[in-house]
C-alpha cells in the first residue's frame, strides 16, 4: 500500500469517530416511563404542564428554583425541578419539552436551555369568525 492510501483511511477512521462523537449527543424524544429506565442520563421529553397542580416558584424565597408537574402523552404524570426562574407565560403553554435527568419520579433541569415552551399559535383561526364568514351572503 501507498503511503497516500494509509493518509486517507486513517483520515476516514478519524472522520467515522468523529461523526460517532458527534450522533452520541443527538437525542430522541422519550416518554417519562422511559426516562425513568434511563435514570441519570440526559432525555428529551415532550409533556403538558398539569393544570391540577400549582407551578411553585418564589422569587424571596428561592429564584433559582421553579418546580411543576407534567403529564406526557400516555398519561405518565413527574414532578420537574428546574433551577432557574420561572419561564414566561408558562400557564399558557401548549407543549413544554424538557432536556434534563430523572432521579426516581423527579426529572431535573440543570440548564437554562433545558426547557422549551410551546405556546399555542397566536395566529389560528377562530372557528366561529370562521363559520360567520362563510355563513354570509356575498353581494
Amino acid at each position: 500500500m501507498k503511503k497516500t492510501h494509509i493518509v486517507i483511511l486513517v483520515a476516514i477512521a478519524a472522520g467515522i469517530m468523529i461523526l460517532l462523537t458527534m450522533m452520541g449527543d443527538i437525542s430522541t424524544y422519550e416518554t417519562l416511563a422511559s426516562a425513568r429506565q434511563k435514570e441519570g442520563k440526559t432525555v428529551t421529553v415532550i409533556t403538558q404542564l398539569d393544570r391540577t397542580t400549582p407551578i411553585e416558584y418564589d422569587a424571596v424565597k428561592n429564584p433559582n428554583l421553579t418546580r411543576f408537574n407534567v403529564v406526557d402523552s400516555l398519561g405518565n404524570k413527574a414532578t420537574v425541578l428546574y433551577y432557574f426562574e420561572k419561564p414566561f407565560d408558562m400557564e399558557k403553554s401548549d407543549r413544554i419539552v424538557l432536556k434534563g435527568k430523572m432521579k426516581g419520579d423527579i426529572f431535573e433541569i440543570s440548564r437554562k436551555d433545558g426547557i422549551l415552551i410551546k405556546c399555542p399559535s397566536k395566529y389560528k383561526d377562530d372557528p366561529k369568525a370562521a363559520y360567520n364568514n362563510l355563513t354570509t351572503k356575498v353581494n
